[in-house]
């Protein structure tokens, strides 16, 4: 499988930009939601084991699990009915916010540090359509669901054999991008070696020397500028 990914500069209208924009605010929502569910739960495993802070850490019930990632997207059909914002953004545009949360987390929990932050108002300037029913990008527009077509200067063609995997819309200042990853269904043969290999150091007294023998004095370049 050959991926590969191209960025273009796409113009949304007045209207669809601000739809995106409300778009990155209630995944920001969603994202410092699911986040605050990890930290209340890590923070209520930090107190001693006879008492509990009032002041820092909710209490907890000592066997409650986990928030992990299959539990947060399964709650969220039932957070739309209480929070109907969420509704406005695809379901699978939502369910890539939670991943890209966990995805902190186990980078965190494999680093040692790096706990994932919440994310100010204006931080959150991406979405990610992962995936598609049929080729949303022509040569003049690329479509999304519920936004409809934008236009795009698609200064590089798509090659052809290659599919459209996935979209992120990305906003940089007052610009917008996409960034398209594409796929090929190709095999790739691994390089066979070939020729004559041989190693190489490099050292003080000589400036390298070969596996075959071969030896390299130093240039010396500053004090042949001297002579």
């Amino acid at each position: 499988m050959l991926t590969l990914t191209h960025r273009y500069r796409i113009y949304p209208n007045a209207t669809q930009q601000q739809i995106l924009v409300e778009w990155m605010e209630i995944c920001r929502g969603a994202f410092n939601y699911a986040l605050r569910e990890i930290k209340d739960w890590c923070d209520s495993r930090k107190c001693l084991i006879d008492r509990c802070s009032l002041e820092k850490e909710y209490i907890l019930p000592p066997d409650l699990k986990f928030p992990n990632e299959i539990q947060q997207l399964n709650n969220l059909p039932r957070a739309k009915k209480e929070f109907p914002k969420l509704g406005k953004v695809p379901s699978q545009v939502l369910q890539q916010v939670i991943k890209q949360l966990h995805r902190g987390w186990e980078y965190f929990l494999h680093r040692g540090f790096g706990f994932p932050r919440f994310k100010k108002y204006g931080h959150f300037k991406s979405l990610l359509f992962p995936q598609f029913k049929e080729n949303p990008v022509t040569n003049l527009h690329i479509k999304l669901p519920k936004i409809g077509a934008i236009p795009i200067n698609l200064h590089r063609p798509i090659p052809t054999g290659f599919v459209v995997k996935q979209v992120r819309i990305l906003r940089k200042a007052d610009i917008w991008y996409v960034s398209i990853s594409l796929q090929c269904d190709v095999s790739i043969p691994d390089r066979t070696p070939h020729g004559h290999a041989i190693g190489v150091d490099v050292g003080l007294e000589k400036f390298l020397a070969t596996s075959d023998g071969v030896l390299v004095k130093p240039p010396k370049f500053f004090k042949q500028l001297l002579a």
